[in-house]
Formats: C-alpha cells, structure tokens, sequence
C-alpha cells in the first residue's frame, strides 16, 4: 500500500524537486502552498506523514504543526531554512518529530521519511482514540460518528461545535485561547472571528447542559480562554 505524503512548501521550486522524488519513489504526494491549505488538505484526507516548512504564507509552519499535533499522531518533519536553535526547539515541543534544514540532501529527506514511516507503520495498528470515550455526567462522545450523547440521550451540534468540542476533548486540561480555537476549527486567522468563537461555545455549553459557574465539561480560564475538564470513566 503506498504511503500518502502532505508536503507543505510555499517555494515552488524546492516542491517540485521533492514532490517528483518522491512520485518517482511510488509514493502519493499532495503539495499544498500555503498553511491554511495545508490544513484544509489535512482535514480532508488522511496522511502517513506530513513535511512542513515554517516559513508559511496564510498560517505559518509551526501553527499547522500545532494544529495537526492536536488532531493526529502522523508523525511530522520540519523543513526550513531557518536554522536557529529556538525554532527547532519551539518545532519539536509543538508535535514535530523531526527537523532537517535547507539546503538538504534528498538522500537524507528520502532516509528520513521512510525511518518515521517505519515508526508509525509499526505503532499505526493503535489508534489515537477509541470509536468513543465516556465521560463521568453522562456525556459520551462517538469520534468517528461526530455525535454525542448526554445521559443515554443523542444531542444534536453542528459541525463547528462538534470541532470545538473534540479539539477541547482530545487535549484535556489544555487551555486554548479564542485565536487558537478560530484557527483550528474555522481555518482563518482573522481576528474578527473571536466572537464567533464565544457564541459557538455558549450555544455547546446549552446542549451539554453545562453551567458555566460551575462547570462539567468546558471550563473558562478566565483571560486565557477554555479547556475540557470532563473526567474519563
């Protein structure tokens, strides 16, 4: 079965050069120019393992890195040529699991890429989350079904508060600000969107039946912004 690549590079050139070693190598490559395309590629598709670069035009490297490190597992190399040290850094503790900096050998790509695929071929049989968790207060979340369920009985959400709930739900006890939620699940970074934000998230706190004083699931930090304190069973 071939590998799928998401190769997200804005220099036309050094895309070309990767995605055709790679097509010639039997693998699958989609190339996307930007971060937000590169996001909305990933959101839409499924990946073995995704090349970033970080100097990115619409959403940068290490926001989609992030954004993609919230959602999956797919193991994620970094290639830029930006090579300070804290970039690297701040790369990895965001997800990535590798970094490789420009100019590099397609040699080298080519070794690395199939190292992490080995990996994540190895552990892939173990899925980052069950068809569905239960939570302590009757809430039960079907991932792949996009639905809940509050004591025993279907809630109806729409997409986004569905988005908004799983990104919370997936990455327990983190707290999101506003932007970062609008960036995850609205694929935009305008700052305009921070109220959207608010709304979707009171209208998910009413089906949830989820006060906000004393709350059960989503929790305000208050000049931070949110994160899921719903205890597993």
């Amino acid at each position: 079965m071939q590998s799928r690549l998401l190769l997200v590079e804005d220099d036309p050139e050094i895309a070309r050069v990767i995605r055709d070693m790679f097509l010639r190598e039997g693998y699958e490559v989609t190339w996307a120019t930007n971060g937000l395309e590169g996001w909305e590629d990933f959101r839409a598709a499924s990946y073995d393992l995704v090349l970033v670069d970080l100097m990115l035009p619409e959403m940068d490297g290490l926001t989609l890195c992030k954004n993609i490190r919230w959602k999956s597992d797919v193991p994620m190399i970094i290639i830029s040529a930006r090579k300070e040290d804290e970039d690297k850094v701040q790369g990895l503790h965001l997800g990535a699991d590798d970094y490789i900096a420009k100019p590099f050998s397609l040699v080298e790509l080519k070794a690395r890429v199939e190292s992490h695929l080995r990996r994540w071929n190895r552990y892939q049989g173990t899925p980052l989350y069950e068809s569905k968790t239960e939570f302590t207060d009757g809430l039960t979340i079907y991932w792949e079904q996009q639905k809940i369920k509050l004591a025993e009985k279907e809630v109806n959400l729409t997409t986004k508060e569905f988005d908004l709930l799983q990104v919370l739900a997936q990455n327990p006890g983190r707290i999101f600000s506003k932007s970062e939620l609008y960036e995850h699940v609205w694929n935009n970074v305008d700052a305009e969107g921070l109220h959207t934000v608010t709304v979707h998230i009171k209208a998910l706190r009413e089906k949830l039946n989820d006060p906000t004083k004393k709350p059960l699931f989503v929790q305000t930090v208050w000049g931070k912004g949110y994160q899921f304190i719903g205890e597993p069973l």
